[in-house]
């Protein structure tokens, strides 16, 4: 078996459960096999057990202890062992197929969350997307991991019916009847079952969502003193779900009780049939072993196939909240029809709406009074909302993104935002997200974001592990681990949103330069109003209202060079962090509304 996880889950059928269930066993079809071979071979040894166990008792009744005694105590150990081995390998490739088909379908839910984006919480709870990768998947492999079992139960079955006909036709054909009347009896459980575990299955799902939606707004809760009424929400949610669980546990209960009782029943009634068989000569002693053996053995195919039919039932439900979550469209969906060829290295990119645009190998800060409208635009020159490209297209070389393959893009262009979103693990996983970093690569990366007192506040350095979001890290700290975790996927194009916005002045003025240096030749935009940064880097684009107004470096900005209305604009956003010896000129918004013509200080007029 390929180890896990698998470089590529594939692209599942989303049409329903049971094809979705059909294609991963397709995917794993070698150990599946593997895991029904061994099956069938451990089933039907056990059934040729109690058929050589009659015919020693009758060979040795007849003839005494002799060869053909010792030839059937022979046969029965070497059936013995053969089960025993086949059943120690078909556990090893039950697990195998158990771990293949869930975690396959982790990955996929995951890839999923991930190219999703905001999409995917826009049209599903949280806890729903939670649970189908904490317990819909595990459901999803529960099959897979029983199904070996079944198939091997139904081949014994077979082979007892043939053998109890061989003994006699009335118990060959109580046998062949009595059984699927059994199995039929537990099946009509099934139904109420389901439908119970996918109401269950509901509430829980609803739990967790406002569990996470409480957890993670607890400090907003606690400002307005709401914390009793979601409590009280949450306390009602869980005896919902206490209620729904046992619900399920009421209709298991019964399913459990009749899987011992009718296999009980039907036990019962085939030694008693060949007890009297027995007794009237028409079964010999051995025989009647023989039957008794069968009748103790079919439990277990019985048993067997109950278990498979529940859990067919759950993966039926965890598999529908799975699909729930793979059909949701990407914001940055999959490019519709053939993509377009990539252009080739240091293309430029260009926001066509706001004019903004980044030429090869330079190093451009882009400013704006308003941080969202900034943001919007790194956002779109990283192609993470499809449904704005579309309105507002971003062309990389002259072509749009959207019709570029997206993969190549998320390689070519990285946008890192301002809000950092730590993983835990260790801090060397948390920052070689790409993978191949040297331990050196990962050094310069640090001392880069000037980020050595994270290094020196986590036990083991690079190999110590981080909690979850970074918790123990301070809002500086986490924003100096996400640049360097950005700096280290060495991309041809950086866009890096405000990321000095919570480190002091001293380690900003540092990590400016050293960015500005690591990056000399390559393209790379800063959006911030930082002069700190601005003095460092070769360019300032200034958007107003969503539209470049203004380009130069900080200095001829500052001075006046592209205007007085454009300095006065341009000061207005950076000169809070400025000790402004100057008089301000009028602002642009106290002379007029209209949008300033592009002035460009790098050829000396208009852009």
């Amino acid at each position: 078996m390929r180890s896990l996880p698998l470089a590529d889950p594939g692209t599942p059928p989303l049409r329903g459960p049971v094809t979705y269930l059909g294609w991963l066993a397709r995917r794993q079809w070698g150990i599946l096999l593997a895991a029904v071979g061994c099956g069938v071979v451990q089933f039907a040894c056990q059934a040729f057990l109690p058929y050589l166990t009659g015919r020693a008792i009758d060979d040795g009744l007849e003839q005494g202890f002799g060869p053909d005694l010792l030839k059937a105590a022979g046969s029965l150990l070497a059936l013995g062992l053969l089960s025993a081995g086949a059943s120690a390998l078909g556990h090893r490739f039950d697990i195998a197929n158990w771990l293949r088909a869930a975690f396959t379908t982790a990955q996929l839910v995951g890839r999923t969350s991930a190219r999703a984006g905001h999409a995917i919480t826009a049209e599903l709870p949280t806890g729903e997307v939670v649970s189908a990768v904490a317990n819909d998947a595990l459901r999803v492999g529960d099959v897979f991991a029983v199904m070996a079992r079944f198939v091997g139960s139904l081949t014994a079955y077979g082979a007892v019916a043939v053998l109890m006909l061989r003994v006699s036709v009335p118990l060959g054909l109580v046998v062949l009847l009595g059984l699927p009347t059994v199995a039929a009896t537990l099946g009509l459980l099934v139904k109420p079952l389901q439908r119970r575990q996918s109401a269950q299955r509901e509430a829980s799902g609803r739990l967790t969502t406002l569990g996470a939606d409480t957890v993670s707004g607890l400090r907003v809760l606690r400002g307005i003193g709401g914390e009793s009424v979601f409590t009280g929400r949450y306390r009602a949610q869980s005896q919902l779900v206490r209620e729904r669980g046992e619900h399920v546990a009421v209709t298991q209960s019964w399913l459990d009780a009749l899987q011992v009782l009718l296999p009980g029943s039907f036990v019962i009634a085939l030694v008693w049939m060949g007890a009297h068989m027995a007794l009237a000569g028409t079964i010999t002693p051995g025989q009647l072993v023989t039957t008794y053996g069968y009748a103790a053995f079919l439990g277990w195919p019985v048993q067997n196939a109950t278990e498979f039919l529940q859990a067919t039932t759950r993966a039926l439900v965890g598999t529908r909240k799975v699909l729930a979550v793979l059909r949701v469209v990407p914001a940055a969906g999959a490019t519709p029809g053939e993509a377009a060829a990539m252009p080739p290295a240091g293309s430029p990119l260009v926001d066509e709406v706001s004019g903004v645009t980044l030429t090869t190998g330079r190093v451009v800060a882009l400013v704006s009074a308003d941080p969202d409208e900034s943001a919007r635009i790194a956002t779109r020159l990283g192609r993470f909302d499809d449904a704005d490209e579309a309105e507002t297209p971003v062309l990389l070389g002259g072509v749009p993104l959207r019709d570029l393959p997206l993969a190549e893009v998320r390689r070519r262009v990285v946008v890192a935002e301002a809000m950092p979103q730590l993983f835990s693990g260790t801090l060397a996983a948390g920052l070689d997200v790409r993978g191949g970093a040297s331990r050196e690569d990962l050094l310069a990366a640090i001392a880069l974001a000037d980020a050595q007192d994270v290094l020196d506040s986590v036990p083991e350095g690079l190999d110590g592990e981080l909690p979850e979001k970074g918790r123990s890290l301070s809002g500086g700290q986490r924003q100096r681990v996400a640049l360097a975790r950005a700096l280290l996927t060495e991309p041809e194009i950086l866009v890096l949103v405000e990321p000095t916005s919570a480190v002091d002045a001293h380690t900003e003025a540092r990590i400016a330069s050293r960015l500005a240096d690591a990056r000399r030749g390559r393209t790379t935009l800063v959006v911030t109003a930082s002069p700190l940064v601005l003095d460092h880097v070769d360019e300032v684009q200034l958007v107003q209202d969503g539209v470049l107004v203004a380009r130069g470096t900080h200095a001829a900005l500052l001075d006046g060079a592209a205007g007085p209305e454009v300095a006065a604009r341009y000061r207005a956003v950076v000169g809070r962090q400025l000790d402004d010896d100057l008089p301000v000129e009028p602002t642009f918004a106290d002379t007029h509304d209209d949008h300033l013509s592009p002035v460009d200080l790098t050829t000396g007029g208009a852009a």
